[in-house]
């Protein structure tokens, strides 16, 4: 293993910038790990390192003459193949859109190339984030760094596979009932889904409008608060869009939870669900460290989960199957199994149900928002298990429902993954941060001051 291979971007920047390290050294390390590794992966769905070669030479030269463009000037990254990028396919891993050539870049491609990101290729992705893993399609699905024959959780699967693998140090994701946080949960790796409306979704393959979120993956809570720094902002062009100020993340990581007042919501996964043994203990485990931290933790109660994850299925099936309905008629056999089935849900939800679910939507935001009256950050499971075999459909569809992620997406909060531990097996565990809307700094400043006590983030799988 390279001492590059799990560079960050955070040192990785200080390093490019100080020119002890230059773009095209790191690049050409990456290229030489994805082309010894990924084909046991199936991290990247399209591969390109002709591209990233090109922009790491100009990064090389622009910081040579002291045009630093910022803290990712230089860095490798990676997008999940439903986003955007001038001339390349996005074909959201499926044969209907395989001919895809994207006539621009999506706003947050735009803004990685604008800052000298290096980019590696597109991403594996369940299909229209929705249906996977899939093995009736023209590309296999990704796999678990930590073991090949485990699952990877999606959507978004190549992002948390590369991250997990160290082929990239930063990836984006999409997150529209848990996508970016249920890889980032079972590869062990940070994923932000953050705010509804903080990161413009132009020029992104939709699945549910209402639901729909951008999310950075990172290894480490610094190195995901700065790509939030890139990410967010607003955009006109993209209806649910916040316009309001943004940034600072990175510079808010430091103080500590002392004082701070973290409400556990345990009866998600031990009541409403009951998690896995392992996975109990290690988030009760998390909340006891923070607590030993300085923070005031207590236990909180919110709405059951099921009336969550009802209220987001019935929304995200509806919406998903407005948005493919015409191809579902016409060219239903260029489906996947997994995506065809989810989506065609949503034929048979009436505009009652899609009425009745966006009333106890906003019912339910009122209710969660109303809880940080009484606390700063709340903290509950991400996944209820470890990873299961990739090859069992039975289990894959049996723990991929069995998580608490959906509840955010409903209330539009901000939510991370966080490692918290491995499985006896050897699998990474995960904790869950929740935040009223707009209060990522705060989130990463909690994840940040539990990462550091704890140091999960030390640990890599070994690639064979």
């Amino acid at each position: 293993m390279s001492t590059l291979d799990y560079l960050g971007v955070a040192e990785g920047a200080e390093l490019l910038r100080a020119r002890k390290l230059s773009p095209l050294e790191w690049t050409q390390a990456l290229i030489r790990r994805i082309e010894a590794h990924d084909g046991k992966l199936n991290a990247f769905l399209r591969f390109t390192p002709e591209l990233a070669l090109e922009d790491a030479r100009q990064a090389e030269a622009e910081i040579a003459r002291g045009a630093w463009r910022g803290p990712f000037h230089g860095v490798p990254y990676a997008l999940k193949d439903i986003i955007d990028y001038t001339g390349l396919p996005t074909t959201a891993h499926s044969k209907i859109l395989q001919d895809n050539v994207a006539r621009a870049d999506a706003v947050v491609t735009q803004r990685l190339r604008g800052a000298g990101a290096v980019f590696m290729g597109k991403l594996s992705t369940h299909e229209f984030a929705i249906g996977g893993p899939s093995f009736d399609l023209p590309w296999p699905p990704a796999r678990n760094p930590w073991n090949r024959d485990c699952f990877t959780g999606g959507s978004s699967s190549g992002s948390g596979a590369a991250l997990a693998a160290g082929f990239v140090p930063a990836a984006i994701g999409t997150d529209t009932g848990g996508s970016v946080r249920n890889p980032a949960s079972l590869c062990g790796i940070i994923g932000m889904k953050p705010s509804y409306g903080l990161v413009s979704r132009r020029g992104v393959v939709p699945l549910a409008f209402s639901l729909d979120h951008i999310g950075p993956m990172t290894r480490t809570v610094r190195d995901n608060a700065l790509m939030l720094d890139l990410l967010a902002g607003y955009d006109p062009a993209d209806p649910g869009s916040a316009n309001r100020a943004v940034g600072g993340y990175g510079a808010a990581l430091e103080g500590g939870v002392r004082g701070l007042r973290v409400g556990v919501i345990r009866h998600f996964y031990t009541r409403d669900m009951q998690a896995d043994p392992e996975m109990t203990a290690a988030i009760d485990a998390a909340a006891s460290r923070l607590s030993e931290l300085g923070a005031e933790v207590r236990e909180i109660e919110t709405a059951r989960l099921d009336d969550y994850v009802a209220c987001n299925r019935t929304i995200l099936t509806s919406e998903a199957f407005a948005v493919h309905e015409t191809w579902l008629r016409e060219r239903p056999q260029d489906y996947g199994a997994f995506a065809r089935e989810r989506i065609m849900a949503g034929a048979f939800v009436r505009a009652a149900d899609y009425i009745n679910a966006t009333r106890l939507r906003r019912k339910l935001m009122q209710e969660f928002h109303a809880l940080f009256d009484r606390i700063d950050v709340a903290l509950t499971a991400s996944s209820m298990d470890p990873a299961c075999r990739i090859d069992d459909p039975q289990a894959v569809e049996y723990t991929y429902a069995r998580q608490a992620r959906a509840p955010f997406n409903v209330t539009g909060s901000p939510a991370v993954s966080v490692p918290i531990g491995f499985s006896g097996a050897g699998l990474p565990l995960a904790m869950q941060l929740v935040g009223k809307p707009f209060s990522e700094a705060l989130l990463y400043r909690v994840a940040h001051a539990y990462e550091q006590a704890c140091g999960w983030h030390q640990r890599h799988p070994a690639l064979a």
